[in-house]
C-alpha cells in the first residue's frame, strides 16, 4: 500500500497529464512559442512526478545492512534530477523562441488557446499549494520540489499569457518568441534554486540556525545534572534530521542517573521536532571543553 506522500506523487502524475494535454492543445491550435515554453515546462512536471514517486517508493524502504541510516536521501537525488530536467526544458523553450524569431509566421485561434491555458494554470495552482502544504507536513524533499516547481510553472503560465495577449491586441507578432524567452530564463532560475536546495541535503546540510538555536535551548534547559555539552551537530536526510552531540556528566555520577538525563533530553527534543535521530556520547568532567551547551 502506497504512503501519503507516494499517493500525492502519483496524484502529480494524472494532474500532469491533464495539464500537459490541455497546454499542448493550446500550442498545436495557436503555433505560439510562448505557449509551447508552457507546455515544454510541463513535460518536465510529469517526468519529474514520476521521479519522485519511485524516490519516495525507494525512500519508504526500512533502513538495512548496505543502508543502516535508511533511504530517505533517495527525494534529494529525485529533486537534483527534477532541477536539471527544468534546466532542459529552459533550453528547449529558448530554441522553439530563436526559431520563431528567425521564421515568424501568424498565430491562430488565440482565443481558444488562451482560454486552454489559463484553464490548466487554474488547475496547477490548485495542485501546486496542496504539494507544498503536504510537503512541509510529511517533511518530504521530493514534494516541495515538485510543488515549488508547478509555482514556478504557474508564474511562467501568466506571463506568457499575457504576452500571447499583447500579441493578439497588437498584432506584434515578435513579442510572442520574446515572452518565451523571458519565461525561459524564470524557469532556468528555478531549476538551479531546486538543484541548489537538493545538494545542499546531499552534502549534509544543517537545518536553519534558528532550529539549531532552539536545539541548543532545549538541551540545555532538559539537561540539570549534566555539566556540558558540546560539540553538537545536526543533518538533513529527507524526512530525518540526525543530531548528536556529547553531553558531560560529574565524574562520580551513576551510570543510570546518566542515562535518565539522556532520555529526558531526548523525549523533550522529539516532543519538539518530529523525524530526529538522536545519538548522545556521555563524557566525564575531565573532558569538558568549556563550551557549547553549559549546564552549570
Amino acid at each position: 500500500m502506497m504512503g501519503r506522500a507516494e499517493n500525492m506523487a502519483a496524484g502529480s502524475i494524472l494532474v500532469g497529464l491533464v495539464v500537459l494535454a490541455m497546454k499542448t492543445a493550446a500550442w498545436w491550435v495557436t503555433g505560439s512559442a510562448g505557449l509551447f515554453s508552457d507546455a515544454a515546462e510541463t513535460v518536465v512536471n510529469v517526468a519529474a512526478a514520476g521521479v519522485a514517486l519511485l524516490a519516495l517508493r525507494l525512500a519508504a524502504q526500512p533502513a538495512d545492512i548496505n543502508h543502516p541510516y535508511g533511504h530517505d536521501k533517495a527525494e534529494f537525488f529525485a529533486a537534483v534530477i527534477e532541477g536539471a530536467l527544468i534546466v532542459l526544458a529552459a533550453v528547449l523553450i529558448i530554441e522553439q523562441a530563436w526559431l520563431s524569431f528567425t521564421h515568424p509566421a501568424p498565430l491562430e485561434q488565440l482565443s481558444l488557446g488562451l482560454g486552454l491555458n489559463a484553464s490548466s494554470s487554474v488547475i496547477n495552482v490548485v495542485w501546486a499549494r496542496l504539494l507544498l502544504r503536504r510537503g512541509r507536513a510529511l517533511r518530504s524533499p521530493s514534494l516541495m520540489a515538485d510543488g515549488k516547481h508547478l509555482m514556478a510553472d504557474v508564474v511562467t503560465s501568466a506571463g506568457v499569457l499575457l504576452g500571447v495577449a499583447l500579441v493578439m491586441t497588437t498584432g506584434l507578432v515578435w513579442l510572442d518568441p520574446a515572452v518565451a524567452v523571458v519565461a525561459a530564463i524564470y524557469v532556468l532560475v528555478s531549476g538551479i534554486a531546486v538543484i541548489r536546495s537538493s545538494v545542499g541535503g546531499l552534502m549534509d546540510e544543517a537545518p536553519a540556525a534558528d532550529i539549531v538555536g532552539r536545539i541548543r535551548t532545549i538541551v540545555g534547559e532538559q539537561a540539570a545534572g549534566a555539566i556540558e555539552a558540546h560539540d553538537l551537530r545536526m543533518r538533513h536526510a529527507g524526512k530525518l534530521t540526525f543530531l548528536e552531540f556529547h553531553l558531560v556528566v560529574p565524574g562520580a555520577m551513576a551510570v543510570q542517573d546518566a542515562h535518565d538525563i539522556c532520555d529526558r533530553i531526548e523525549a523533550a527534543l522529539k516532543t519538539e521536532m518530529e523525524g530526529l535521530m538522536i545519538t548522545i556520547h556521555v563524557e566525564p568532567e575531565g573532558k569538558a571543553k568549556h563550551q557549547g551547551v553549559l549546564v552549570l
